[in-house]
């Protein structure tokens, strides 16, 4: 039975992270699982270990080699039968339960970011490679390195009681959740290309992400849409080259590529309505010209589009096309769209029975209190495409310390971006027992 409702001055002076969970009401949880507890406590030294390892070693999306053989050996070492060269470094693998029962998929992803790391761990990475043709370093800025330590040890756990379980678990760790390079394939996209839903059809499909907004004692989630599709686009704004003495003799891409930018920003301000569901249009960069005094003969802008609805989506491309089109036009200049420039990610959500039905294990994780109402997010996840295709539930583990403001936290992809580790263990503790619950509720 849902708890009373808190008086409006107790509302007041909640943080806002946990304001929407107090005005829905606390989830009933489920009974926590001694057996999670137990292995907890067993395999926390292992699952820190394998993050700061993996943390240590970063690799770009689909270059994940030596974090894609970690996972297959430690998989091996547990008696299953890892299929590896998934979508290129993909791993996955079936543990089959001593009872029928039900079939889950687990994901996670281990790809890092083109950041170079200031965190100052011990651990703290030190690769480096190229991006785009640029020498950049290499981060696990964003917590793939605790999502594959955390999966590694709850398929451990999991192999632990195979004799004991109902059904069985499909382990996919994933490469490229960040976007396969230029060129490339790759991601959930390619994972299900290739086949990884055909021989094992999964009743429900769960993942998790460690999320710098959240305190590391709390765990976030929303049924239905939760995070936003996510598409990329890339624009060519071409001119003609003159001496930057003489800008008559030719025409200037900057000039209207600033123009673009600029127009552009009137898309989410002033044509969407942003009340209906919100927009985000974003210039990531802009690379043309090389010197002081030389005009360029292009510019490339390239950026990302976020958008909930469907309709909204596809308006967005048209008035950024027409916008890029005529302002490009209006300074003499033509200009070579990619809007969207790939497929994109569609809107990550979350099946709302599903979910529901899953609050009380995530509850009886995180404990009283601890489990956060998510607003709408604009970030994306390749989650959403297995969840496209089975029903699927997604769930975000607190990384800020207890104790600091997350608003005041580097947020993922910061290159100060870290986890506090207490948050390795419930986020273990959360796949685990929703796992858990998930198969022995449905037990044939």
């Amino acid at each position: 039975m849902p708890t009373a409702r808190p008086a409006v001055s107790a509302l007041l002076a909640l943080p806002l992270c946990l304001l929407a969970a107090a005005v829905h009401g606390q989830d009933t949880p489920a009974a926590p699982r001694a057996e999670v507890a137990t292995a907890a406590q067993a395999l926390q030294g292992k699952v820190v270990a394998w993050r700061r390892d993996i943390h240590e070693h970063p690799e770009l999306s689909n270059r994940e080699t030596r974090t894609g053989e970690l996972v297959a050996e430690h998989l091996r070492s547990l008696g299953l039968e890892p299929k590896t060269g998934i979508a290129h470094t993909g791993v996955t693998a079936v543990l089959k339960g001593g009872r029928p029962g039900p079939r889950i998929a687990l994901r996670a992803d281990m790809d890092a970011l083109p950041v170079t790391e200031q965190t100052g761990l011990p651990f703290a990475s030190k690769v480096t490679d190229t991006y785009r043709g640029q020498s950049t370093g290499v981060m696990h800025a964003c917590g793939h390195d605790a999502h594959t330590a955390i999966l590694m040890g709850v398929a451990e756990a999991l192999a632990g009681m195979r004799e004991e379980l109902p059904g069985e678990i499909l382990f996919v760790f994933q490469p490229a959740e960040e976007g396969a390079p230029e060129g490339e394939e790759g991601g959930a996209a390619l994972m299900l290309k290739e086949g990884v839903f055909e021989e094992f059809i999964p009743d429900a499909v769960f993942g998790l992400h460690v999320f710098s907004t959240l305190n590391a004692d709390q765990v976030g989630v929303r049924a239905g849409p939760m995070m936003a599709a996510s598409d990329r686009f890339g624009l060519k704004v071409i001119g003609r080259q003159t001496h930057g003495s003489r800008p008559w003799g030719g025409v200037d891409p900057i000039v209207a590529s600033a123009q673009i930018i600029s127009q552009a920003q009137t898309i989410v301000s002033r044509q969407m309505d942003i009340s209906k569901q919100p927009v985000v249009v974003t210039f990531g960069a802009i690379n043309g010209g090389i010197r002081y005094n030389i005009i360029p003969d292009e510019v490339e802008l390239v950026g990302t589009i976020r958008t909930f609805d469907e309709d909204m989506r596809k308006d967005v491309f048209a008035r950024l096309n027409h916008i890029a089109e005529h302002v490009a036009a209006a300074n003499g200049a033509t200009v070579e769209a990619q809007i969207p420039a790939d497929e994109g990610n569609p809107v990550t959500f979350n099946n709302e029975a599903l979910t529901e039905r899953m609050r009380p294990s995530l509850a009886a994780a995180a404990g009283a209190g601890k489990l956060v109402e998510l607003p709408l997010i604009m970030g994306a996840e390749d989650f959403s495409l297995y969840a496209q295709k089975v029903p699927g539930m997604y769930f975000f583990v607190g990384a800020t310390p207890v104790g600091e403001d997350p608003a005041a936290a580097p947020s993922n992809h910061s290159p100060q971006f870290d986890v506090d580790e207490s948050a390795l263990d419930l986020g273990f503790r959360a796949m685990l027992q929703v796992a858990l619950d998930y198969l022995h509720d449905n037990e044939s």
